[in-house]
């Protein structure tokens, strides 16, 4: 079950004006379930997106990548679960693009101006047939059904919405995400969709998804693996009316990119709180660094131990184990006898060894909660990271055993 993770209610989510949505059953791996999702897009919008550092990226995010660098108008981007087409070389991208070409066709537009995306199977032959013959069948669908139409091994849909004003005209937000496992940021390890009704040029758009994402989706970890198909698409529609954003410097600039960063925090940790097997939700802090990189290092050491996060499992306080991530974590000249540990409110070491009055039963009390903050203080800069991850229970490596049967 997900930790806290709050349900998603259809009427909650807001409709953006020049954005609509389909859903098909293509039957990619499961019969019976939506698993194609078609979001198609009026003329005069902007569109932008980061992508995976993975040297096998996906065909679908290598075919994504050169249509946006193409500079064309986006009028649709395709999305099917099921298979990844990952690892399937020219036969895999063929297959991508002749999905984007029936897509084209339809909608009486270029090749090109169809971006695809896929999760699921990796070195698997995407069942391009199936997509294309599901795509005239597909139907109208609120972003709820939206939500649930991209899910893998994900318990819920992850889907949220943010409304403000700007220059006294109301910008709506809404975004969806997917992800439980292969999760690690190098970009982004999941599937991520925002759209805004909100008016930006293209070289703002560009600007927001990168620093977005840093702060958000590029800020998770589950298990340490970047996937080979992570991609966070942003779209503005320019239908709300407000003047247009064109400047860093504007207002409304900051004004957004603060309602997009709620967005995508909240995406971004339901991705975690829906960890493959998860049972707690921990949030750690690195202070006092003399970089964010170095800050986002210590950080990721402690996320990513299987020691750590199996000691959060089992709710053991055996938190020599995050001091020996952080010692690891690459900060070569990093004086430990300045550092602190704290498990939320209780300081767990400091000095260069335990806190004498640290008791057993106060880090206990902390790991029995379904939230656990970690907080490490370095004492020797201005920096901070802010990571989010889960623990790993016996249910991660059942879920992996059988993730293709």
């Amino acid at each position: 079950m997900p930790v806290n993770l709050n349900p998603v209610k259809p009427e909650q989510l807001a409709a953006i004006a020049g954005v609509e949505l389909g859903v098909a059953e293509a039957g990619i791996k499961k019969a019976d379930r939506k698993d194609v999702l078609v979001i198609r897009l009026d003329k005069g919008n902007t569109v932008a997106g980061v992508f995976t550092q993975n040297r096998f990226c996906a065909a679908p995010v290598q075919i994504s990548k050169a249509h946006l660098d193409a500079g064309v108008q986006i009028r649709a981007l395709v999305i099917n679960t099921g298979n990844a087409n990952a690892g399937t070389g020219e036969d895999g991208r063929q297959r991508a693009l002749a999905v984007c070409q029936a897509l084209a066709t339809e909608l009486d537009c270029a090749v090109e101006q169809i971006l695809p995306f896929s999760t699921g199977v990796i070195l698997e032959p995407l069942p391009a047939d199936k997509i294309i013959a599901a795509l005239p069948k597909r139907r109208s669908a609120n972003w709820a059904e939206a939500a649930e139409a991209i899910m893998t091994t994900d318990t819920a849909p992850k889907a949220t919405s943010r409304a403000l004003d700007i220059d006294g005209h109301k910008v709506s937000i809404t975004g969806i995400s997917k992800g439980a496992g292969m999760i690690h940021p190098n970009m982004a390890t999941m599937l991520g969709f925002i759209a805004t009704d909100a008016a930006i040029t293209r070289p703002m758009v560009n600007q927001l998804v990168k620093e977005v994402a840093d702060l958000t989706f590029n800020c998770i970890s589950i298990d340490g693996d970047t996937s080979t198909n992570d991609s966070f698409m942003l779209i503005s529609t320019g239908q709300s009316g407000a003047p247009l954003i064109d400047s860093p410097n504007q207002p409304a600039y900051a004004q957004l990119k603060a309602a997009l960063l709620d967005v995508a925090t909240e995406l971004a940790q339901a991705i975690v709180r829906d960890g493959e097997g998860a049972t707690k939700f921990i949030t750690i802090k690195v202070e006092g660094g003399r970089s964010v990189a170095e800050c986002k290092a210590v950080a990721y050491a402690i996320a990513k131990s299987p020691l750590v996060k199996t000691a959060f499992f089992a709710s053991d306080p055996n938190l020599g184990r995050l001091l020996c991530a952080v010692g690891y974590a690459g900060v070569n000249d990093l004086d430990v006898d300045r550092m602190a540990l704290y498990l939320d409110d209780v300081l767990v070491a400091c000095n260069g060894g335990r806190n004498p009055e640290y008791k057993e039963e106060d880090g206990q009390r902390v790991m029995q909660q379904s939230e656990i903050g970690v907080r490490v203080e370095l004492n020797r800069g201005q920096a901070s990271a802010t990571v989010w991850t889960c623990d790993f229970s016996y249910d991660y490596v059942r879920i992996n055993a059988d993730y293709r049967s």
